[in-house]
């Protein structure tokens, strides 16, 4: 499984960005795919996931209403729409994968096997 995560960016406060995740090697329906962040000095922390095969995504609270995750089955693509952008969600954010054959959509880091690179999302106050 190979993850390709890309559109971070420099934002100012209110803004919006949209990150995408590419993913390739398998098919992804037995698949979670999530995003996580990690801001300079703090533990990575979970955004938001969507199991491929359907269902209602999974949102931390500190985005709930602002971000929404979404993915295109046609170019195996998910995507992390960000708005109202705060200071705060300045960060790496990551796109990962979870195999959960079973549909649940998991939340937490040690569930995810599959990692892309980053992109670096800055939001200016």
């Amino acid at each position: 499984v190979q993850l390709q995560a890309s559109g971070g960016g420099l934002v100012q406060a209110g803004g919006s960005l949209r990150l995408s995740c590419s993913a390739s090697g398998r098919a992804f329906s037995t698949y979670v795919l999530g995003w996580f962040r990690q801001a300079t000095g703090k533990e990575r922390e979970f955004v938001a996931a969507l199991h491929w095969s359907g269902g209602s995504p999974y949102y931390a609270d500190s985005v709930k209403g602002r971000f929404t995750i979404s993915r295109d089955y046609a170019k195996n693509t998910v995507y992390l729409r960000m708005n109202s952008l705060k200071p705060e969600d300045t960060a790496v954010y990551y796109c990962a994968a979870a195999r959960r054959g079973d549909g649940v959509v998991v939340t937490t880091l040690e569930w995810y096997n599959y990692w892309g690179q980053g992109t670096l999302v800055t939001v200016s106050s």
